[in-house]
């Protein structure tokens, strides 16, 4: 998702939930994503991955802008697409839960969102935000928005 603020995008980064990212910010941001089943559509599920993860339902005819994929640095690949709209002022994100061991080798489990925070950031704040792998996510979505 990005907005416009004047001539500057905005653009929507999540920030991931659990006890290994709490005390992270710069370079672990990332765009709302999950996995795909194999013969999935590809699209389909970024829509139903950026519900889940960020708790928010675009409504009406959106304009999907595909931004291509990336291989990040344990050799996933990402697949994105952009929309512009905006998040209602009340917006709190609301997603999906994980269980994880915590802490380590505690035989303790507890369940912790798969994101914690969802913000828009501007240009150099989101290239420093975002995970490195992602960035030409922003640069292909800066040249499909220009004109």
């Amino acid at each position: 998702m990005f907005r416009r603020a004047g001539n500057e995008l905005e653009v929507l980064l999540v920030h991931p939930g659990g006890p290994l990212f709490a005390h992270k910010d710069d370079g672990v941001w990332t765009v709302p994503k999950g996995e795909a089943a194999p013969g999935e559509d590809l699209l389909t599920r970024a829509q139903i991955e950026f519900e889940e993860e960020v708790g928010f339902r675009p409504e009406g005819g959106l304009h999907w802008i595909p931004l291509g994929w990336i291989k990040q640095k344990g050799g996933k690949i990402v697949h994105a697409w952009a929309f512009e709209g905006d998040l209602p002022e009340s917006f709190q994100p609301k997603s999906n839960l994980f269980e994880m061991e915590w802490p380590p080798r505690s035989g303790k489990h507890k369940l912790f969102p798969e994101v914690d925070q969802a913000r828009f950031f501007t240009g150099e704040t989101a290239r420093r935000k975002i995970k490195a792998t992602q960035v030409p996510f922003l640069d292909r979505l800066e040249t499909a928005t220009k004109g």
